[in-house]
């Protein structure tokens, strides 16, 4: 007879919830401490921990790069081989541990007070030496563990949340954008998500820009020759007064047959949407669909009524945005 393991997935689970319930009553002041002294820090927050605690700490600086805070850890064995050189005195060192009196972090707590580097710990030990020496003390509760209650899981849990809830805060802090996030992540399913129009658009010569005193009979053949479907209309002063496009063409020979020699700004369509260059692509594609249309003018915030660039529906299916 097959066991069913469901019921104690959901154990632990539950024990993760529990812990994660403690840890969001507990957070105060020495969490606020945290956030105002990293974002102070001039240099860079090295984390370090022992076993499950080194991996937590591994994944808490990956993201508080991630997030503009410049961060690496370094190896509770290591460091007293030398490793202690690469944490200076502008640095804040972060020590993870949840009995707080793991042997491998000695020396880095005494090098720490030596050196009068900022340290924080995160532990759940009051009694203990990581508790007694931390500048900042983030006291994680004790929680009860999965697997007979020895196997590090609930903890870990916490303090990977607590290194969650630091990083975030500082994104906050830092005022810490999309765009900023976006230069940090320029690859992968999420540098798509965060790509702008700016990325995708179409500019310079590619632009098909005509004035808006040329005769039709000259659009249509800058139209045909640009393959866009669509061509953006300028004045004197190469201000985007409207845009003419293949739609606008088959309205125009219905309304006057022989448009060759008409002037197309008689017969553009005004005030075409444009978008900033900062906007996310994701937003413009849904614009493009709202409105049912397949190109966008493209401005700078300082200067709506100049086109820079073109973003078309093409450019944003080839970067597999849709």
């Amino acid at each position: 007879m097959k066991k069913n393991f469901t019921k104690i997935g959901k154990q632990v689970i539950e024990l993760q919830i529990q812990a994660l319930k403690k840890i969001k009553k507990s957070l105060g002041s020495s969490f606020n401490e945290t956030i105002n002294a990293i974002s102070k820090c001039q240099s860079k927050v090295v984390l370090c921990g022992v076993g499950k605690s080194g991996l937590i700490a591994s994944k808490i600086s990956a993201t508080l790069s991630s997030v503009g805070v410049p961060s690496f850890t370094v190896s509770a064995s290591d460091s007293s081989h030398g490793d202690l050189g690469s944490i200076s005195k502008k640095d804040i060192l972060i020590l993870i541990s949840y009995s707080g009196n793991t042997d491998e972090l000695r020396n880095l707590i005494q090098y720490a007070n030596r050196n009068r580097v900022m340290l924080i710990g995160i532990m759940s030990k009051k009694n203990s030496l990581l508790f007694k020496n931390s500048n900042i003390k983030l006291l994680i509760p004790e929680v009860k563990e999965s697997g007979y209650g020895i196997v590090p899981t609930s903890s870990t849990t916490s303090q990977l949340a607590v290194g969650d809830a630091i990083a975030i805060s500082l994104m906050f802090q830092n005022k810490f954008s999309k765009l900023d996030f976006k230069k940090f992540h320029p690859s992968g399913n999420l540098g798509k998500k965060l790509q702008t129009v700016e990325d995708l658009m179409l500019v310079d010569k590619k632009i098909p820009f005509i004035n808006e005193n040329t005769t039709i009979d000259k659009t249509i053949k800058l139209i045909n020759s640009k393959k866009l479907g669509v061509v953006i209309i300028r004045n004197k002063k190469k201000e985007t007064t409207g845009i003419f496009t293949d739609g606008d063409i088959k309205r125009t020979i219905q309304k006057k047959p022989d448009f060759k020699n008409l002037l197309v700004k008689l017969f553009m369509s005004k005030n075409p949407i444009s978008v900033d260059k900062d906007m996310l692509a994701a937003k413009a594609i849904g614009i493009m669909n709202e409105k049912k249309i397949t190109s966008l003018c493209v401005h700078n915030k300082s200067n709506r009524k100049k086109t820079i660039g073109i973003l078309h529906i093409h450019n944003l299916i080839d970067a597999n945005i849709t």
